[in-house]
């Protein structure tokens, strides 16, 4: 299995845990309850094979990134610690504000990442560019660019919609890096990694 796919494979469990933490009862298994009255087992999931079919379309679609990262290692550096040390009040701090911490990303993704950040900096806002200033000219710009966008990868102030001041957060391919940013003043796109609790979006609030 894939460092990011077993991060996905952790990150699902979480989730199972947290919906059951939280009053929701998760069943598994598309049968009923056996004879012996437990739920049915639910058939596995190979991780590492559908990690390997993303990298493979993630390749195959975009040949010139694939071959500029070529080599990078796939190894996964060390997660951030949940406490910060030996004060008792900023181990506090941190482990209450754990859900905003990001996933780290390895090299091949850091790679990856940042090149489709210039991509997509370099179309959106290069020489020439008209920047878009709603959230129909995004979408149409970045599925043009053959980015895959879905509900709530973009954000627009919700004050004066018309005004450019967009955010947004796409993931590239199933398990990839995630890459994102805002297209007004001061434009920033970068990437970054995914966050503890899921998602490209920082959370708002932890379970």
């Amino acid at each position: 299995m894939t460092p990011r796919r077993a991060r996905a494979a952790a990150l699902f469990v979480s989730a199972l845990l947290a919906l059951t933490g939280c009053g929701t009862t998760v069943t598994t298994g598309s049968g009923g309850p056996g004879p012996s009255g437990s739920p049915s087992a639910s058939p596995s999931v190979d991780y590492a094979a559908l990690a390997r079919e993303a990298a493979v379309r993630h390749d195959r679609d975009h040949p010139e990134i694939a071959a500029r990262c070529a080599g990078r290692a796939t190894a996964l550096p060390p997660a951030p610690g949940a406490t910060t040390g030996t004060d008792p009040e900023a181990n506090k701090y941190a482990e209450n504000n754990a859900f905003k911490r990001e996933l780290p990303d390895t090299p091949m993704e850091e790679c990856k990442g940042a090149a489709h950040a210039e991509r997509i900096r370099a179309a959106l806002t290069g020489a020439g560019k008209t920047v878009p200033h709603t959230e129909a000219q995004l979408r149409t710009a970045l599925e043009g660019l053959g980015y895959t966008v879905g509900p709530g990868a973009i954000v627009a102030d919700a004050a004066t919609p018309d005004s450019g001041r967009l955010w947004f957060q796409l993931r590239v391919h199933e398990g990839g890096p995630c890459v994102g940013g805002q297209l007004h003043d001061p434009v920033r796109i970068e990437t970054h990694g995914s966050y503890m609790e899921g998602g490209c979006w920082q959370p708002k609030g932890g379970h």
